[in-house]
């Protein structure tokens, strides 16, 4: 069997984590969404089909023409004109297969699941969900066959959302080559799934994780460090820190005396801690980062510093990325309401009651930058001594 991985589009909602990296790069933990996703599928199929466009030529050389023994393929999508035209890219390759796995890149996904899905001649994974307005839906009959999906119902139809993750016959692509294109002038897999015959939904038992927010890369890194409960201690602990719950510190690594860190924590290699930091609970600390302040529930990516005094909460900090002294994000709302920020021009509500900030690759703040809730800053800019920053810091 063959699985396509859908890795091409620009992951524009990301921002400012994707403006020079592709989604399917960023790291969670120690490995790629690209290489956690090809570990659930490895087992199961023997190639795999990596559909690219955006900064195709930093996956191509990340990951190779191999992945543990399973062969990969690239095809190029070089206009985004939505899945299904991506599906079609892949047809010749596919070579007659009479079922294949289709999955989206940048979601994480379980391989139990796959698993389960592929015990059926087609069908897809579908999760319950709290909020069906924001999903395609699926509304199946008493044998979990698919007999509608709709996207964002305004009515109540179910629960069961549609996640990216299919089992599809090699019929599909008759049915795409006659589908008409949408209002976004895109060709759509969904619309496609919808003339399938007996198209089973299976709902996830294990794992399936959306990265579609800033914050949702950060709730994925936090939700696979405690599912994984890495305490493992590789590096260097000096006399007179404190270590609490499961804590993870890499080859290398040290942690000065002073430091306070309460897991779970994750500290790649190559590290310095403190001396006198606060670490605090779900905190992802990745290769190569000095850190002397107080973090909580942050993920600072490879080569970043926060090595003074500064609060940096509910955050995601890119690589390459300094924090200079006294820097504080605001990130709790009083009243009890979730944050909303501005994604692509549109206010989004985050449904966080604590929301951080997001920082680019290689980020300068001066002394004493003062960061609103949920406010981005862009690659390679910076802010000036005791700057406030109320608004997305863009390049323009």
């Amino acid at each position: 069997m063959k699985a396509i991985m859908m890795c091409a589009g620009k992951s524009t909602r990301t921002y400012p984590l994707t403006v020079e990296t592709p989604k399917p790069l960023l790291n969670v933990l120690e490995k790629t969404i690209i290489e956690r996703n090809l570990d659930q599928v490895n087992g199961i199929v023997d190639e795999i089909i990596i559909v690219v466009g955006f900064m195709k030529d930093k996956i191509i050389s990340y990951l190779g023409h191999e992945y543990k023994g399973i062969r990969l393929i690239y095809v190029e999508q070089k206009e985004q004109l939505g899945t299904g035209h991506a599906l079609l890219m892949c047809k010749e390759v596919l070579n007659n297969e009479r079922k294949f796995i289709v999955m989206n890149g940048d979601d994480l996904y379980s391989k139990e699941d796959i698993k389960n899905l592929c015990r059926y001649d087609n069908g897809a994974l579908a999760k319950n969900v709290q909020t069906p307005e924001n999903f395609g839906i699926y509304r199946t009959d008493k044998e979990k066959n698919m007999i509608e999906l709709v996207e964002k119902p305004k009515n109540a139809i179910g629960n069961l959302a549609n996640i990216g993750c299919y089992l599809l016959p090699s019929e599909i692509f008759e049915i795409l080559e006659k589908c008409e294109k949408s209002e976004r002038g895109e060709i759509e897999l969904t619309s496609a799934i919808r003339h399938l015959e007996k198209f089973k939904i299976i709902e996830v038992k294990d794992l399936w994780i959306p990265i579609v927010y800033p914050w949702n890369y950060l709730e994925a890194n936090i939700d696979l460090l405690k599912r994984e409960k890495p305490n493992i201690i590789s590096g260097d602990v000096e006399d007179g820190v404190t270590l609490k719950g499961d804590i993870n510190i890499g080859e290398n690594s040290r942690i000065m005396s002073g430091a306070y860190i309460e897991g779970p924590v994750f500290i790649g290699k190559n590290c310095v801690i403190g001396p006198n930091a606060h670490i605090r609970p779900d905190t992802v600390i990745m290769d190569n980062c000095h850190i002397g302040g107080e973090v909580y529930d942050c993920v600072f990516m490879k080569n970043s510093k926060a090595k003074h005094h500064c609060y940096i909460g509910h955050s995601v900090i890119g690589e390459d990325v300094n924090i200079g002294a006294g820097t504080i994000t605001a990130d709790y709302r009083h009243d009890g309401n979730s944050h909303k920020t501005i994604v692509r021009g549109i206010k989004v509500d985050s449904g966080r009651r604590k929301l951080g900030a997001f920082l680019g690759n290689m980020v300068h703040t001066g002394i004493a930058t003062l960061i609103y809730p949920g406010r981005k800053i862009w690659p390679g800019l910076s802010t000036i001594p005791g700057e406030i920053v109320d608004k997305d810091k863009q390049d323009k």
